[in-house]
């Protein structure tokens, strides 16, 4: 049976305590992995635990860490991860950018030796729950997707988010990898043996492919777009946006240094946030209503099926979050024993059931 969104938060803030986080960060840590979850962003919640459990082994993520602001002027800031989980580095970088937009209209903050933060679009929607226009990109650590036109891994799934204030509950929230699709969704059906869709995945020799180990023996993600002829340059040129972004800014390890997730006691991802106040322009209600009056149009366009009808950013979430708190938060058989396995061997108590 699903757990329900209080288990599966509390569980995830047992083990990130048992692993030496201080609480106040485990709990914040534990809600923005369990927002992924809720609203079925599932490649970014529970399923990372046996990933960050390997990194943290491996010395490669300080759970003890904390961030350290290390340059600042009135609109911008520069934060040091210190080589901890990307979780409380980013949501403290935001909390600064939306600070710094209260105050001055505007705020920048890039952070740098950071790690894997969870789904873009919690740090989004932390703008928007503040009246201001939130964007968000993250420089990511595999190196799995390959140039249009290449046969050599040069970039990741490198997400971006994007976040608008409109209706109040019903912001437009754009949350994306620039690959064809997020790396977590192939690891989940890896996890449950299940064949991945076509325009996934490539072999090495640049034929698709439905495997979800296919990365692991030498093929590629597709930037999004999927071929050169479904226009993958442009999911290639917003990847190369996000890198310059979230670690030429930052000064993190760019993904296409050869010492990327090398140096010794962290894995150097970096982050870009950016707040800003639409009050700068115009009237902050009015930009309010026209984004809201605009989503309703879209979302009021004739269905090509009316089984299906037109969504908007942020509108798929929401429905899944609506129906995960009522029903609980699935998790898949096989990703639920490896999660307990590293609970139980790391001495934090198991609450949750199959």
């Amino acid at each position: 049976m699903p757990a329900s969104y209080e288990t599966h938060r509390r569980q995830l803030e047992l083990i990130l305590v048992a692993w030496g986080m201080a609480a106040p960060a485990a709990a914040s840590t534990a809600e923005i992995m369990s927002w992924a979850d809720l609203n079925g962003i599932d490649s970014h919640g529970i399923s990372m635990v046996p990933v960050y459990d390997e990194r943290r082994r491996d010395g490669k993520i300080d759970m003890r860490a904390e961030p350290l602001v290390t340059r600042e002027t009135p609109v911008s800031a520069l934060i040091d991860g210190r080589g901890g989980l990307g979780h409380a580095n980013a949501r403290k970088a935001m909390e600064l950018a939306i600070d710094k937009a209260k105050t001055s209209g505007i705020g920048v903050v890039a952070v740098r030796n950071s790690a894997h933060f969870g789904a873009c679009g919690f740090y989004a929607e932390m703008a928007v729950e503040q009246g201001l226009i939130g964007m968000v990109t993250t420089s990511a650590s595999g190196i799995q997707v390959a140039p249009t036109f290449g046969a050599q891994a040069r970039l990741g799934t490198d997400p971006i988010a994007f976040g608008a204030p409109g209706r109040p509950g019903e912001p437009f929230l754009l949350d994306m990898a620039t690959t064809t699709v997020a790396a977590g969704k192939i690891r989940n059906k890896a996890n449950e043996n299940l064949p991945a869709p076509l325009g996934w995945l490539i072999t090495a020799e640049g034929k698709p492919s439905t495997d979800p180990r296919e990365v692991s023996k030498g093929g590629f993600m597709t930037p999004l777009g999927g071929t050169p002829e479904g226009s993958s340059h442009k999911g290639y040129g917003l990847g190369a946006m996000v890198n310059i972004l979230s670690s030429a800014l930052s000064g993190a390890t760019l993904i296409t240094d050869p010492m990327h997730t090398k140096k010794p006691g962290t894995q150097d991802i970096g982050h870009f946030m950016l707040a800003m106040d639409p009050g700068l322009f115009r009237d902050p209600a009015e930009f309010r209503a026209d984004v809201a009056a605009f989503c309703d149009t879209l979302r009021a366009t004739r269905p090509a099926d009316p089984d299906r009808p037109v969504m908007v950013a942020g509108d798929p979430e929401r429905k899944n979050a609506a129906k995960r708190r009522k029903d609980g938060i699935p998790v898949g058989a096989n990703l639920l024993d490896k999660v307990r396995e590293i609970a139980l061997a790391s001495g934090a108590p198991w609450i949750m059931t199959n």
